[in-house]
Parts: C-alpha cells; structure tokens; sequence
C-alpha cells in the first residue's frame, strides 16, 4: 500500500495529541537542522508512560511540564541513546520519579560515550575517520568539538529496568512487544501494540530521510548496514496498515513501501560508491560528496557523514564487491586488486 499519513500538521510543543486510543504524540524541538523529535505518552492506568525523553534543552522541559501537568509519570522506556531520546531521562527521575527502561546494549553504550571511556572517545572516532581519510581541517574540527553528548545528555539515571528482544509489556490495558533493531544503534527498542495496530519506530524506520547507519572505533569492520538492512525486512512483516509511529517526520501507514524504499535508498548509494571505486582506489572522505551529493563540513554533520560513509563502504566489502587495502596508514577502496 503506498504511504498514508493520517495526522497532516504535528501538535505544538508541550501540546499531546492523540494518534490512538490511549497513545499520544509530543512534539519536541532540537537544536540541528534536523529541529524536532517525536515523544509519545502511553496511558498507563491512572498514569501515564512516556517513550523517549528529549534533549537536554530548557524548552524541552517546559514543555514536558505542560504537557505533564496535573499527571503522572510512572516509568519512561527510552528507544537508544543517541541525546535526542536519552537527554532528558535522568531529569525526568528526578523532577517525576519515573524509573527508566531500555536495553542493556543502549544504556551501556550511553556510559561509556558519557564517560569518554575509549575506544568510545572522541581521540578513537578521530582516529578512525583519519585512518579512512579525513583531512586534518575537518579531523581538528571533530576534535575541537569534543564530548558533545554530555552537553546533550547531562545525567545518565544510576538505574535501569533492561528490555529485551520479545519482552512484553503490559501498559494500560495494551500489551506491547519490544522489537530490537540493530545497525542505527547496537539496541534500539521498538514497541508493538498488535491490538491497536501500532509501532513505536523510533529512529528505525522514517517516513521522507534514511536513518544515520555509521560504523564505530570499537567494532571498525562492523557490518552495520547489513544489520539495520536485515532488521527493516524484520519491521516489514507486521500487518501492512500498521500505524508507524516514528522520531522524526509524520506517523504514517505503508510499512512495506517504506521499507522498499530504504532498501532501494541504500542499493543506490552503494551503487554510487561502486562507480567511484571502479576509476582506482578512494578513501571514505574522498566519497563524502558522492554519497551525500554536496559538500560536508559542518563538524556535526562529519561526524554522522563519515560513519555512514565507512558502514557502507564496510557492507560492500562483506559482499566482496569492494577490496580495502592500507597505504601510509589510510584505508583505501577499490573494485580491483591494486597491490
């Protein structure tokens, strides 16, 4: 079925609107281009659970505080610990006393980036992106920016309740599935209600942009793209008129579409990256701009271009389309044998 989107103008900051009985939709600002996150409140008997937290942003609060008054919050599962889920999850403990849920691979993984505990420090990414080349501008840039992910998650809760592949949730008077889904994140959490025909998506699967898929300094030759790949088809076999629920964009109905779409989003690229190749031996920072058709610069967006650029480069490899060999400690990428 092609792409049905039921709800044509998000709510206002702070302002719940409902999607289905007993879920409702937030909207939250962010401080990229990318300048809003979706949050959803679940009705959980006289209170109510939220997925997701926010940034760590006073706007953001204040519209929690809005959209919270006069009820409570009895627990919050967080998707993945990127900052525009996780930021505001040690707040909300202590301004609501809502304990936190989410896997075990996310929350750890959002210790050890909180902490700048290598190889999940900022040295160890620059390292990285170096060693598949990235200039010594936009590497000093990388560097200079330094732990941006405390600035964005100020407070980790001390705490947490884990989640895991198939756990079922009961919420209210719904039940719900956690769906683990791999390559945006190690964990990422998604949640079904086959009652109401509802999936929470997260960052998973989105409605107009492919989500960031980037490999990482502690796993380097990670698969990353196969795994968010595989992890799509696994989406696609809930009932075509599932109502997705995603972090970014309108909800919508046309799961399978979308996930043909994406497919057909990342075979293009690779595509891309093929074609370059084929001409003699590239870098990932040689092929930032054919794979993002424009210049990248803006330290944030190197920072997710680089990773995406390197998981796709690394899927290639795994399928033997491409070779990789070193040269003066850079990572090069070729469709025929140069050495």
């Amino acid at each position: 079925m092609p792409l049905d989107t039921p709800f044509a103008t998000p709510p206002a900051p702070g302002t719940p609107l409902p999607v289905a009985p007993g879920v409702q939709w937030l909207r939250m600002p962010l401080p990229f281009a990318l300048d809003h996150i979706n949050l959803w409140l679940l009705e959980d008997g006289d209170a109510l659970t939220a997925v997701d937290a926010g940034i760590a942003m006073d706007a953001v609060k204040q519209a929690w505080k809005s959209a919270l008054a006069g009820r409570r919050l009895t627990r919050q599962i967080v998707t993945h610990f990127h900052p525009d889920h996780l930021g505001l999850a040690g707040w909300l403990v202590s301004e609501y006393g809502a304990p936190l849920m989410m896997t075990q691979g996310e929350y750890l993984t959002a210790q050890v980036i909180w902490a700048g505990l290598p190889p999940f420090d900022i040295p160890s990414m620059v390292a990285l992106y170096r060693r598949h080349g990235l200039d010594a501008a936009r590497c000093a840039a990388l560097a200079a920016r330094g732990n941006a992910y405390r600035r964005g998650v100020p407070a980790i809760p001390s705490t947490f309740h884990p989640l895991f592949d198939g756990n079922r949730l009961r919420i209210g008077n719904q039940e719900w599935e956690v769906i683990v889904g791999h390559g945006h994140a190690p964990e990422h959490a998604s949640l079904y209600c086959a009652a109401l025909g509802v999936l929470i998506g997260g960052d998973m699967l989105l409605p107009r942009i492919s989500t960031n898929v980037s490999a990482y300094a502690a796993a380097p030759h990670l698969d990353t793209l196969q795994l968010y790949l595989a992890s799509l088809n696994r989406l696609a076999e809930l009932p075509a008129d599932t109502l997705v629920l995603p972090s970014h964009g309108l909800p919508f109905r046309g799961i399978q579409t979308r996930v043909d779409e994406l497919q057909a989003h990342h075979a293009a690229r690779c595509a891309d990256l093929l074609a370059a190749c084929t001409a003699g031996p590239r870098t990932a920072g040689d092929l930032l701009e054919v794979l993002f058709g424009r210049p990248i610069d803006d330290p944030h967006q190197t920072l997710f271009a680089m990773g995406e650029a390197i998981a796709h480069l690394n899927y290639l490899e795994h399928q033997g389309r491409l070779q990789r060999h070193t040269e003066n400690s850079t990572c090069y990428y070729t469709t025929r044998a140069t050495h």
